[in-house]
């Protein structure tokens, strides 16, 4: 009987281990689809802005010149 105990006791630290491992792992994940997202509409808005620029410079040019 004690034997079982122990066992049942030894079992519960590793459920909880792994818990928060995964817990860790779905923060970890999150972070990371936010860090990539947020490239991507940095990377998005630079270029509109690039273009906007180009265009104000291109119809600038061709209404003077």
């Amino acid at each position: 009987m004690d034997t079982q105990v122990e066992a049942h006791r030894s079992r519960s630290p590793a459920v909880v281990r792994k818990a928060v491992a995964g817990l860790v792992l779905v923060v970890a994940a999150a972070l990371v689809i936010k860090l990539a997202l947020g490239f991507v509409v940095w990377l998005f808005w630079t270029i509109v802005t690039v273009a906007v620029v180009v265009a104000i410079i291109w119809a600038i040019k061709t209404l003077i010149w």
